[in-house]
């Protein structure tokens, strides 16, 4: 609980939160100080009147007063004034003497602590040790040993305690704290102990065995006007004079002027003086006020309000700073409340910082994410607040989706884009379509729209809607390249491959070829041949090619010749009309006048091949270009296949000078005229008639060229030409004669190997063995294909009169006659041969089985030896055929 006195001598009991449980009228002048009990049961309080009262919290006929005829100034109860029946406590005011009260067998006593030394200012009680103030200093007395164990001498300077009364706080059991004026000391207080034989332990009452220590000391910017522990730091109370009070020293001189105070702070800092923490308060009237006017009181910290140090687990310190008319309740800030002050004071992306650091409530994170963004939108920081969305909205679609529609009316959607989730979560489609709509209506951000549409999934929007934004766009200046390829890219997500491949060829993308054989689209190829061949000709020229059925030569050349870039264009039509003459030299025959003229400017080294190749080009049209280029071979090729050699030949002669060329082109014509007009041409020209007489061997007579010389022509290196030439002749010679010996041998083996093949057998079919069997049968041709001369004694069995007799056509087995066979393969009866020849010297022919009268198996060749004394055996009179006039041995 708190309590409250008044000027008037009224206490007020109030609960933490300020409101009043009880009151009573103990003074009849100003309460000038309270002091608790460690339980909490009762409250002492002294004043301005001289009376020192005691009440009981919980019971109203309990109230002890005593009368000291002196103003008090301060009061200490027994810690354990409840559970003792002593009833001690400790007062003492202007009079100079302190007083310890305690009830005895005959009633309380008063006993002087201490007198002598001026006013006592503050008392504080803590376990057995009590600290008071008097104008010389602060001692400490010892209840449990009855005797004073140290002194700590007032600071030097320090103003007087009516201006400035000291303020007295123990930390703990041993450590008191002295705020004096602009002065902070610490002292440490060390009781040694004995064991006693119980195992207690108790004090040695030996004020040598006590040890007092000031383990920090430090001098303030400002006049202390309270003190309260804050773990192991301090919370100060600081009074801030004026500015005119702010140039004199602290130290030698109070306040004294009205009307120009600042407000008092809050400070919490270290032992060190280092300043963690300061809160300016917010108090009524407090240009007026002194320092003294001023106090400081915390709430219990582990159950005693004079406790100090780390509070227990759970409790909630409280800090209240008391002006002559407010109450300011203070208490440390948890991560909440440093969250909300920094929101407070617009200070959002420190609060965020704290929220993310863990410091408080995980709900905090969507509080504190929702008012950042607000500040950042009404701050039109559009791009900090998308770029802190995913941090801010997390896993939560429906916060996403609030947040993309309220951008979308702020009209700010695309700069939030870059940030929207595609999974985790996955909003609505028509969230995605917004978005992708915002992109496509504002030019600055079709490169956004285009690695959007590239980046997230297709399944999570449609793109038909998008499409529709996007169309109305096109052939619009609004329309740019990133916008077309976002919009094919749609298209494809779509299934509209046709018109993709249309902005794809517009757009000049490298990977166009690919889509069309991806697509099959090759019938949409009609209407972007030049974008293709501009792209990439070494791919379009083939494509067009292969697909000349669907797009025909004559609409890939008006494309081309109607194209913008004529110079780019003419060489894509140089490539394509070569291209299609390779494949097919007929296909492009309309082209070939036009061809000409693009090989001379483009490949004139395959000009002359294609003159060579094509018979569709116009001489004449040709003949011009080749002039114009100065194309002299191919003149001379269109002169020559002209008709008009002579000019050819002139060509070749004063403009090419190539006098081989030329020899070449003469024997070529097979004309003698030419000859004739080579040596006119050359004769007036010393070295080329040494060349012409270096190139003639073959071709004219070199004496004829010689004699056509005219006497007197310097000729270069005629001495070495006449001898290559005489050499070239006889070794020219020589060769002829070599090759006709070759050719006569060769004729002389030729005919006497025809000869010795005339002579062999030939077989003759039997019908017996295969019926009506001719010479072309299969028996038959498997004889003859044994050798080369038997397959064209087969080709010539054609005619022949197979297994009859070619006069009477029986078959040769019905007769038992002998069978003639000559070598064109006609057969005869020996009789029937006879009946119709006439000769003198007929000779008949030894009889023969019925079969034939030749060879049955017939296995190669036979040996010439044998064929030589079959000659000379052989004196018999020739038979002739009767069919055919081919005489043949029999």
């Amino acid at each position: 609980m708190i309590a409250l006195g008044t000027y008037a001598g009224t206490i007020h009991i109030l609960d933490f939160l300020g409101n009043q449980v009880k009151e009573f009228s103990a003074h009849d002048s100003v309460v000038n100080d309270l002091s608790f009990d460690l339980q909490g049961e009762y409250i002492g309080s002294c004043s301005d009147d001289g009376s020192v009262v005691i009440n009981s919290l919980f019971t109203d006929d309990e109230i002890m007063k005593f009368e000291y005829h002196r103003p008090m100034k301060a009061i200490a109860l027994d810690p354990d004034y409840a559970r003792k029946t002593s009833r001690r406590f400790i007062a003492g005011g202007l009079a100079g003497n302190l007083y310890l009260n305690s009830k005895k067998w005959l009633g309380y006593r008063d006993q002087v602590l201490h007198s002598g030394e001026g006013s006592i200012h503050a008392v504080k009680w803590r376990a057995n040790l009590v600290a008071w103030a008097n104008d010389a200093g602060v001692k400490v007395y010892d209840t449990a040993n009855d005797q004073r164990i140290t002194f700590i001498e007032r600071p030097r300077g320090c103003p007087h305690p009516e201006l400035l009364i000291p303020h007295l706080v123990w930390q703990d059991d041993t450590v008191l704290v002295i705020g004096w004026g602009t002065s902070v000391k610490i002292a440490s207080i060390r009781t040694n102990h004995h064991k006693a034989s119980n195992g207690a332990y108790m004090q040695v009452p030996l004020s040598g065995m006590t040890r007092v220590d000031i383990v920090a000391s430090f001098q303030t910017s400002y006049f202390i006007s309270g003190l309260a522990p804050f773990g192991d730091s301090l919370v100060v109370l600081a009074y801030i004079p004026g500015e005119e009070d702010g140039d004199k020293d602290f130290s030698r001189t109070a306040p004294t002027r009205q009307g120009n105070a600042q407000r008092p702070e809050v400070r919490v800092v270290t032992w060190n003086n280092d300043e963690l923490s300061t809160d300016a308060l917010p108090v009524h009237g407090f240009e007026h006020y002194k320092a003294k006017d001023y106090s400081l009181a915390h709430a219990p910290f582990s159950g005693s309000s004079y406790a100090g140090g780390q509070w227990a687990a759970g409790d909630e310190p409280l800090y209240y700073i008391v002006s002559p008319k407010d109450v300011v309740i203070a208490k440390p800030r948890d991560t909440e409340d440093h969250i909300a002050w920094l929101l407070q004071h617009g200070w959002h992306e420190k609060a965020l910082a704290v929220v993310e650091s863990g410091q408080g409530r995980s709900e905090l994170l969507d509080e504190v994410g929702s008012r950042y963004l607000d500040h950042l939108i009404v701050e039109r920081k559009y791009g900090e607040a998308a770029s802190l969305c995913p941090k801010l909205l997390r896993g939560s679609a429906s916060a996403w989706e609030r947040w993309v529609f309220h951008f979308a009316h702020l009209r700010q959607l695309p700069v939030l884009v870059p940030y929207m989730p595609t999974e985790n979560p996955r909003l609505r489609d028509t969230a995605y379509e917004v978005a992708l709509v915002a992109l496509a209506t504002n030019p600055s951000f079709h490169k956004d729209l285009l690695s959007t549409v590239k980046s997230w999934p297709s399944v999570i929007y449609s793109a038909l809607p998008v499409i529709s934004a996007i169309e109305p766009q096109l052939n619009t200046s609004s329309m740019t390249d990133s916008l077309k390829e976002a919009l094919a890219e749609l298209y494809v997500i779509d299934g509209q491959y046709e018109k993709a491949y249309s902005l794809y060829a517009d757009l000049m993308k490298p990977e166009v070829f690919d889509f069309i054989d991806k697509h099959n689209l090759h019938d949409a190829i009609q209407e972007k041949v030049v974008q293709l061949m501009m792209l990439d000709c070494k791919r379009a020229v083939p494509l067009l090619i292969q697909n000349r059925e669907l797009i025909s030569p004559p609409e890939v050349v008006k494309q081309l010749l109607n194209a913008d870039n004529k110079s780019d264009c003419k060489y894509f039509l140089h490539l394509y009309l070569h291209s299609l003459f390779e494949v097919n030299p007929h296909a492009g025959k309309d082209f070939h006048d036009m061809q000409v003229e693009l090989y001379a400017d483009y490949d004139p080294k395959m000009l002359l091949p294609f003159l060579r190749s094509s018979q569709h080009y116009t001489l004449e049209k040709a003949y011009e270009i080749c002039i114009k280029r100065d194309l002299m071979r191919e003149q001379v090729f269109i002169l020559g296949r002209m008709g008009n050699a002579k000019k050819a030949l002139a060509v070749i002669i004063n403009k090419l000078g190539d006098i081989e060329e030329a020899v070449e082109f003469v024997t070529m014509q097979h004309d003698d005229e030419l000859w004739e007009e080579l040596i006119k041409q050359c004769l007036h020209k010393p070295e080329m008639v040494g060349i012409l007489l270096e190139h003639t061997v073959g071709n004219l007579d070199p004496l004829y060229i010689v004699n056509k010389v005219p006497n007197g022509l310097e000729i270069p290196r005629l001495r070495d030409r006449l001898v290559k030439i005489i050499t070239d002749y006889r070794t020219e010679t020589s060769l002829r004669h070599g090759c006709n010996d070759i050719l006569k041998a060769d004729c002389v083996n030729l005919l006497i190997k025809y000869h010795k093949e005339a002579r062999h057998g030939i077989s003759v079919g039997n019908d017996e063995d295969e019926p009506r069997v001719n010479m072309s049968d299969n028996r038959a041709s498997q004889a003859f294909d044994k050798s080369l001369s038997l397959r064209t004694m087969e080709m010539k069995s054609k005619t022949r009169g197979g297994g009859r007799c070619c006069i009477c056509f029986d078959p040769f087995y019905i007769q038992n006659v002998s069978v003639v066979v000559f070598f064109c393969c006609h057969g005869y009866h020996t009789t029937c041969l006879t009946d119709s020849y006439y000769t003198s010297n007929t000779k008949e022919v030894e009889d023969t089985p019925h079969e034939t009268a030749t060879y049955d198996d017939y296995n190669g060749y036979v040996d010439d030896a044998s064929d030589e004394n079959e000659e000379t055996k052989s004196d018999s009179p020739r038979m002739r055929c009767v069919l055919c006039t081919t005489a043949a041995a029999g």
